[in-house]
This record gives C-alpha cells, sequence and structure tokens, in this order.
C-alpha cells in the first residue's frame, strides 16, 4: 500500500471531482493520504476531509500565505488543536501540526515568517505533534534552528530538495524527508544523489497535489495517484523495487504520524 503523506486535496482545484481524484488514487495502490492545513479559513474543509477512513489531517499556518495570516490566528490553530484532538474516535484524525515553515523565496518577510513557524513549533510541542515544515531555500538555517528548538516528535520536511549531507542533518534532528514531484526531473542531479543516500526508514513519498507536478506532466495539475510514479522514480534511484519502497516509505509514514497499520 501507498501512502501520499502531503496533498492538499481541500483545495478548490478538487472541488468538481473530488471523489474521482479518490478513486484514481485507490485505483493507483494509494491507500491513505494526509492532507494539510495552510489558512485558518481552509481549516474546516480540511477536518471535513479528516473524518474519512482513508485520510488523516493537520493544521498549520502556511509560511506562503503569510498576508492571510490574522495576530491571532496562533491562538485559534491552539484552540481548534484542542476541540479536534477531544473529537471522539469518529471524528476528524489530527496526526501533526502543519503546513508551517519558512520560504526563502520571500526575503521581505522573513523576521515575520521565523515568528510565526517557531510560534507553531510551541504549540506543536504542547499538543505533542510532529511538525510538516515547508522549507523553501533554507534548508541549513531551517536545521540550525531546528536543533535550538529540539521539537520532540520530529516530523516531515516536506518537498526536500537539498544535498545528501542535508537530508542527513534532518534526520539526525529526528526528521524524515518528504519526496515526490521534483526528483522525477532529470536536472536535479543533486536530489538524486539524496534519495539514493537516505537510509530506508528516512523518508516518506508525497505529491503535494495539486502542486509539483512531476516531469512529463508540466502544466497538469497534480493529484494524489501520481505517488505511484514517485515511488517508481525513488525505486530506480535507489536501485529497489517498486514494492520494497512502497512498504519503507508507508512504514515510516505510519509511524511519523501514528497510523493504524494496514489489517
Amino acid at each position: 500500500m501507498l501512502i501520499d503523506a502531503h496533498c492538499h486535496l481541500d483545495f478548490p482545484d478538487f472541488d468538481a471531482d473530488r471523489e474521482a481524484v479518490l478513486a484514481r488514487a485507490h485505483k493507483a495502490g494509494v491507500g491513505h493520504l494526509v492532507v494539510p492545513g495552510t489558512t485558518r479559513a481552509r481549516w474546516p474543509d480540511v477536518l471535513a476531509l479528516g473524518r474519512r477512513d482513508d485520510i488523516s489531517v493537520c493544521l498549520g499556518l502556511h509560511p506562503y500565505f503569510l498576508d492571510a495570516h490574522g495576530d491571532d490566528d496562533p491562538e485559534a490553530l491552539d484552540a481548534a488543536l484542542v476541540e479536534a484532538l477531544a473529537e471522539p474516535s469518529d471524528g476528524p484524525r489530527i496526526v501533526a501540526l502543519g503546513e508551517c515553515g519558512v520560504d526563502g523565496r520571500f526575503s521581505d518577510t522573513l523576521a515575520a515568517q521565523w515568528r510565526l513557524f517557531e510560534a507553531q513549533v510551541r504549540l506543536a510541542k504542547a499538543h505533542r505533534l510532529p511538525l510538516v515544515i515547508h522549507c523553501v531555500r533554507i534548508n541549513d538555517l531551517m536545521a540550525k534552528r531546528l536543533r535550538q528548538l529540539a521539537p520532540p516528535q520530529g516530523g516531515l520536511i516536506h518537498a526536500f530538495a537539498g544535498s545528501p549531507e542535508q537530508a542527513r542533518c534532518f534526520i539526525d534532528l529526528g526528521f524524515v524527508v518528504g519526496l515526490g514531484g521534483a526528483l522525477t526531473h532529470d536536472r536535479a542531479k543533486r536530489l538524486h544523489r539524496a534519495v539514493a543516500s537516505l537510509p530506508d526508514d528516512g523518508y516518506v513519498l508525497e505529491t503535494d497535489s495539486p502542486d509539483m507536478p512531476l516531469a512529463g506532466h508540466r502544466g497538469e495539475r497534480n493529484e494524489p495517484a501520481r505517488v505511484a510514479e514517485v515511488c517508481r522514480a525513488v525505486a530506480r534511484l535507489r536501485g529497489q523495487s517498486p514494492t520494497r519502497v512502497a512498504a519503507d516509505s508507508s512504514a515510516t509514514a505510519r509511524r511519523l504520524f501514528g497510523l493504524e497499520a494496514p489489517r
């Protein structure tokens, strides 16, 4: 069974055919999906998806949408986590705090991004949740800050695109890296070396749907079924079978997010 460890199935891009998208994912062997939150306005849709047996969810404040976040959103996030985590067993399954992080492409807002990220790390500690971290062009600084903050539950470095050394640093800090569409492109040589160097329990597979298109799908909406293509690409880079990569990555996702093993 495959797990798409990061997809934005709540986004309006899927409003017209969400059930068909899920059906294609299941047909491709994807048994479970993890959907992160991005803004306070989107949390209700995320939580609604989290009531499905085949979806687990996260709540967070994404750095890309910094202008959409209010000063009281971290407090609102705390309250939403308290409420959701207190839900009965048939309620939405909150498995991490995220998507949070820092995006180095937006240098003019870096100070505000770091403040928001550190507030969410404190919440992850308080709620004993792993983190789902958006980390773009800032891997070394992020690793340094995580070493200082020491979140005890670790987490996922989503959409990893760094070097073997950077991957090893994150893993040593108790994190795993998310592998997605970026590694399917021929030009991503540094990332290819990183993928080949990872320990078997150091990564999960993801699509970041509807974003992060795979090679050969430029300009198309990405969707969770394509995590099977990511799996095959990882297998080629690691010299392993797709069955082995699917088993290893899914076991790591279950460990990270506390998911039940398939029956």
